[in-house]
């Protein structure tokens, strides 16, 4: 017998869709024919994760309701939402698991994927899911979080196209047969970046950069691209927020970032350590695709282990093919490359002084108290308004390297104002010891002053290299008193011997600084700048970095390398050509 397939006839175009009012109103909800809606509920395939515990069905509803949305750029029939399997087995391992109660294990969700994988997409069907689907607290408020206010609008936009293509029928199912009319009770509120809901629940968009949103309580809150989060106020609020509600959830999703003083590097290596098994926290579900730092960034099965999406179409692999060809001549945009595409956290400096995993080798702690005694130069570097003022101590370690501690100082009047500037927890690091604020809005020097005779009481301290810049009037005060001030000029003949010599002690693993965060933080935002006869210099890779400590540890294991050696600098063939002025 002859199978007959008769063809079908052609759709007539989709209605076009209402444009929203410009400050508040209405979202429109375009009404489908049933021939269209190719693709219900029902029809889901058969759970493919029989492995994920879900024993009062609340993965399959979360999972049945998603594949319910209709997406307006999908090319699925129907325009279905695409909910891929690595996408599927996320939400079934969140919403799966309970107790025996039937309340949510999952608490806490990190997800890192590259750029391009569709995380808004995801992002915003959750928010639904939260505020008008099954999940939906009545009354609840859910968060949308992001870094600016354009970002968080992307969000919110992504949500409402979901609305729009979205069916009458589905809303009436997310709500447990609960009927109403949609396009009359979904509401966008565009001037407060929120939709309400008939529920009374809402969803609003947030950004960190538009000062304090205290008094939350999110039944749900989407934390997007934390890496961009300069500031933790954003993060601090929502957490606090989300543990006045039980059974509350955040979902933090996020391509890989730069450097480790802030608080994307900090959610992240919590999830590695929870992923690893080294911290046993149930509560928290951690989804990371990432690759090793020294892997092979063209080797393409690599992009395919870090994009779930390839497998499904996205991103472009023609695309990556093409960004990688032209990051193979540049440095910045292989660093980019790496950073977007493949999920590798990278360090500050698109030009960095030394891989940071290396500088790290010399993070063992040591006590610094048993240095008494030694032989001891410091390096002084003091600051204008915005920069960090810092002194160096470098002892030589008997084998060919050295050991430093830093004493950092800023002003104590605008501490919270820096964080917020540099992206980096100055309150934290007074708190810790790290640093040491000084009275008013500017650093006293006269404290400074202090704190380098103390030193030279307490340890064997043969010479204090200062440049004169900023310090012609404490390096007077101190030679006048019989210390061994000496002038060190940071122009290229003077630091270029010190930054190789400064090098080659890391690189050989000979450089333990006892992994003080605020100095690591420093080399980390170096910048360097070689000249054609290969010497090198410090710079700043933004304006925001701070470089003040890695300057003074050059300066001081310069000094100490001269005090190790008896023979003139003039003698060795490592140093730079011409006059050297200390």
């Amino acid at each position: 017998m002859a199978i007959v397939i008769r063809k079908k006839a052609k759709a007539p175009p989709p209605e076009p869709l209402v444009s929203r009012p410009r400050r508040s109103g209405r979202i429109t909800i375009r009404k489908r024919r049933p021939s269209d809606c190719t693709r219900d509920i029902a029809c889901a395939p058969v759970n493919p994760f029989p492995e994920i515990p879900d024993p009062f069905g609340h993965g399959q509803r979360a999972v049945d309701f998603l594949r319910g949305l209709k997406h307006p750029k999908s090319r699925l029939p129907g325009q279905a939402f695409q909910l891929d399997p690595w996408q599927e087995k996320i939400v079934r391992q969140i919403y799966g698991p309970c107790d025996k109660f039937g309340n949510r294990i999952i608490q806490s969700v990190v997800i890192m994927v590259p750029r391009g994988n569709r995380k808004t997409s995801l992002a915003a069907a959750l928010t639904l899911l939260h505020t008008i689907g099954p999940e939906a607290v009545p009354g609840g408020e859910v968060l949308l979080a992001a870094a600016d206010q354009k970002q968080a609008k992307i969000g919110l936009q992504e949500a409402i196209g979901l609305i729009q293509a979205g069916e009458h029928d589905l809303w009436r199912k997310g709500q447990g047969n609960v009927r109403f009319d949609a396009a009359s009770q979904i509401k966008l509120q565009e001037y407060k970046n929120r939709i309400s809901f008939p529920n009374g629940s809402w969803l609003e968009a947030l950004s960190n950069d538009a000062g304090t949103q205290h008094g939350r309580t999110p039944v749900f809150a989407l934390c997007d691209e934390i890496h961009a989060w300069r500031k933790r106020d954003l993060w601090d609020v929502i957490d606090t927020g989300l543990a006045k509600v039980d059974n509350s959830l955040r979902v933090t999703i996020t391509t890989a970032g730069r450097g480790q003083e802030n608080v994307a590097f900090q959610v992240i290596d919590y999830a590695r350590r929870v992923a690893r098994g080294e911290i046993d926290d149930p509560s928290t579900l951690a989804v990371l695709y990432e690759t090793p730092a020294d892997a092979d960034w063209q080797d393409e099965s690599l992009w395919h282990l870090a994009n779930p999406g390839l497998a499904h179409g996205y991103p472009s692999l023609s695309g990556l093919r093409r960004i990688a060809r032209a990051a193979a001549n540049s440095p910045a945009d292989r660093d980019a490359f790496r950073q977007l595409h493949l999920n590798v956290w990278l360090g500050h400096s698109s030009t960095p002084f030394v891989d940071m995993p290396i500088y790290d080798i010399g993070a063992s702690a040591f006590d610094v108290a048993e240095l008494e005694g030694e032989p001891c130069w410091l390096g002084v570097d003091l600051s204008s308004n915005s920069d960090l003022t810092v002194i160096v101590a470098a002892w030589r370690d008997g084998n060919g390297g050295y050991i430093v501690h830093p004493w950092f100082f800023c002003p104590e009047d605008n501490l919270q104002r820096r964080a917020d500037r540099d992206g980096v927890p100055y309150p934290y690091w007074a708190e810790q010891g790290f640093i040491e604020p000084t009275p008013g809005n500017v650093v006293d020097f006269r404290h400074v002053e202090d704190t380098i005779r103390y030193l030279c009481e307490r340890f064997d301290v043969r010479e204090i290299a200062f440049d004169p810049h900023l310090a012609r009037n404490m390096l007077n005060n101190l030679l006048e008193d019989g210390f061994p001030a000496v002038e060190m000029r940071q122009g290229w003949i003077t630091m270029a011997p010190a930054i190789k010599e400064l090098e080659r002690a890391i690189i050989a693993g000979k450089f333990l600084h006892g992994g003080h965060p605020v100095l690591r933080w420093n080399f980390d935002n170096i910048a360097v700048e070689t000249d054609k006869a290969g010497n090198k210099s410090f710079h700043k890779g933004k304006s925001r970095d701070r470089i003040d400590g890695a300057v003074a540890a050059a300066m001081a294991v310069a000094r100490a390398s001269t005090g190790e050696d008896t023979r003139s600098v003039y003698e060795t063939d490592d140093r730079a050509d011409g006059l050297l002025i200390f």
